[in-house]
């Protein structure tokens, strides 16, 4: 499941009715939430989201506007290190608001269709709650409650982004970012770096915010297998190993497949026999190298790859661009 708060996929806080001791924003941070012991002008710094105490009957909540139109299977919601100053409960709702502008939504949160998502429930102090997810439908805002007040570190919604229609009517587009509902399925190695940071839109911020492996001291490579939202026909190439330098991948070829129904377990299996769409090519430290038509051995719909490294290291951004096939046009093409 992808985590469709992310910051990355252009999620934002929309409104918070209180954030004087922390800002909101900090809640949707991928990173874990740290501790400092430092003061400013309202209190303790605090990594994450924390309202002043309230003094009336009522109760502190925002609207979290996601980057992209999504089904919900669970959340995260994480106390950590507020002790003595988190929220007894929580809650959350849903709504599905494509074509209503921000301001709508800001100056009427009541005036929506809400969905519970998640009914009212304890929390602890410094703890990571998980919580599934009681409706799947799609959605485009959250709204969470906190009763009565205080502090959230990192708040997540697991679940996937729904494949936008419009995407049909467009060349060129990258059929594998996060954003278009492509996901990570299955990696050997991603010790130093996640998998699913590759398929960021944006260019990546660190070393860390890329896939890399560990250091390979056995025959072999390392790979990693994603999973497209629908079918596509893949035109050019490019991969990215910004800020790796002693450490990049000496090269790196890609295999495809169009697989029309199957699991992450078995994908694992399948993708050995896949056929190759760009073979072997060096790479060079901290550059981003395209690949145009010229370089790939087929134009066949592909609904899963595997980007193939060698020996090891790391990556920060791999983008596939092409255009999406719909399914009445698949049979003239397979």
């Amino acid at each position: 499941m992808i985590n469709v708060t992310s910051l990355d996929l252009g999620t934002k806080i929309l409104y918070v009715s209180d954030e004087f001791f922390a800002n909101s924003q900090r809640m949707l941070e991928e990173t874990q939430a740290v501790f400092k012991d430092e003061y400013d002008e309202n209190g303790h710094w605090m990594d994450g989201w924390e309202t002043r105490r309230r003094r009336d009957t009522k109760n502190d909540f925002c609207i979290i506007k996601l980057g992209a139109s999504s089904k919900i299977n669970s959340f995260e919601v994480d106390t950590a290190h507020f002790k003595g100053n988190y929220p007894l409960a929580v809650s959350i709702k849903a709504c599905y608001s494509k074509d209503i502008n921000d301001e709508e939504i800001i100056n009427n949160p009541e005036n929506f269709h809400w969905k519970e998502l998640l009914v009212q429930s304890d929390l602890q102090g410094d703890t990571k709650h998980n919580f599934d997810s009681s409706c799947q439908d799609e959605i485009t805002h959250i709204r969470m409650d906190i009763y009565p007040d205080g502090g959230i570190a990192r708040f997540k919604a697991f679940g996937t982004i729904c494949f936008d229609e419009k995407l049909y009517d467009m060349d060129n587009i990258n059929v594998i970012s996060m954003l278009n509902g492509a996901r990570a399925v299955r990696t050997n190695n991603e010790f130093f770096g996640a998998l699913k940071n590759i398929l960021k839109e944006k260019d990546s911020l660190y070393m860390g915010d890329g896939w890399e492996t560990r250091r390979r001291r056995t025959p072999g490579f390392d790979w990693g297998i994603i999973e497209l939202s629908k079918p596509a026909i893949i035109d050019n190439i490019m991969i990215d190993t910004n800020f790796f330098k002693g450490n990049f991948p000496d090269s790196f070829s890609i295999c495809s497949a169009y697989i029309k129904e199957s699991t992450d377990n078995s994908i694992e299996t399948q993708s050995i026999f896949w056929e190759e769409l760009i073979p072997s090519q060096k790479l060079e430290m901290d550059n981003k190298h395209y690949y145009n038509k010229s370089f790939l051995l087929h134009n066949k719909p592909i609904t899963h790859i595997r980007i193939n490294i060698f020996p090891d290291g790391g990556v920060s951004r791999l983008k596939l661009f092409g255009k999406f096939i719909k399914d009445e046009e698949l049979k003239y093409l397979i």
